[in-house]
């Protein structure tokens, strides 16, 4: 089962609010980016990333979670998370029953963690372009030759 399909079947085994709240914020997710990649980690976690982590979501008894892996360093103009404030990496969004989902922001959001991944890798120089130390020649007995 691919993880798309596990996260498919989660939504649907979520009769209650939590399913379509959880669906909202997938379909969101999905149409902020269309190179984002849908995953099932630890031990039952939708993830979605994009060179990177960007979130995990998981539905709790009262409520939906959305944890940015990254969220501490993302703009959140629109006042979105509402919790892991204290966090110095993560931040969250806790859904609750009868919550309005702002589709707008939260797409924006998901964008700007997108951004942050890009930026993060670009930086990072890939292995190929790194410049090589060159060593001098080592004759066959591992002695320095002087």
């Amino acid at each position: 089962m691919t993880p798309s399909e596990r996260i498919d079947r989660l939504i649907a085994e979520l009769t209650d609010w939590r399913g379509k709240t959880f669906a909202t914020v997938r379909k969101s997710i999905l149409e902020a980016d269309r190179e984002i990649i849908e995953e099932w980690k630890w031990m039952g976690s939708p993830v979605w990333s994009r060179d990177g982590l960007i979130a995990v979501a998981n539905a709790h008894k009262g409520k939906v979670k959305l944890t940015f892996a990254y969220g501490a360093s993302l703009p959140d103009p629109d006042k979105l998370f509402n919790a892991g404030l204290e966090g110095n990496a993560r931040r969250a969004i806790d859904f609750f029953e009868g919550d309005k989902i702002n589709e707008r922001a939260l797409k924006n959001l998901v964008r700007a963690a997108v951004d942050r991944n890009q930026a993060k890798s670009k930086k990072k120089a890939p292995a190929g372009a790194r410049a090589k130390v060159h060593k001098s020649p080592r004759p066959a007995n591992g002695r320095n030759m002087r």
